[in-house]
């Protein structure tokens, strides 16, 4: 039997956890084009095939939770690393990717990866787990202010060419 997970909600559902494996490559391909899609960036066969690569790389700073159903359908993913922040003196958690497969939503999955990796970052002793979203994703917003507090930070890019 799969651990409970309470969700944001109070509920109680079964997920397991996990990171990926070798014979996770394809359903994580189509969790993570959906990714993609949902922004709206254009995502290439090569580009995922890096990404995987560093996702298995054990020496890579980049990790990935996958998060399964009591079936074991893998419905969503979580990629996540370690940063050193130099103001506080700490090293934190960058959440850079949470997806679910949009079948799955409403269901604890989205809370089950946010209460692991919360998890994670205590055992690893990280002093915050931090992230962005799209102003207008809002019902990532909604899940999100139920775990995180908003912070007044503006995100910025600069370009490099």
């Amino acid at each position: 039997m799969l651990p409970l997970v309470t969700t944001s909600s109070g509920d109680q559902r079964p997920w397991r956890l996990r990171p990926p494996s070798d014979s996770d490559r394809q359903r994580w391909g189509v969790l993570y084009r959906g990714y993609a899609d949902f922004y709206k960036v254009e995502q290439t066969d090569a580009a995922a095939d890096t990404v995987w690569g560093w996702l298995l790389d054990p020496d890579h700073e980049l990790r990935c939770l996958l998060v399964e159903d009591e079936g074991g359908h893998v419905v969503g993913l979580a990629h996540y690393r370690p940063y050193a922040s130099p103001l506080t003196a700490t090293t934190d958690c960058f959440l850079d990717d949470l997806f679910v497969d949009p079948a799955s939503r409403g269901l604890g999955a989205a809370d089950a990866l946010l209460t692991e990796l919360r998890t994670l970052a205590a055992a690893n002793g990280w002093s915050v787990v931090t992230w962005l979203t799209a102003d207008d994703n809002y019902r990532g917003r909604a899940k999100y202010d139920k775990y995180a507090t908003r912070t007044h930070w503006i995100t910025y890019e600069m370009a490099v060419t």
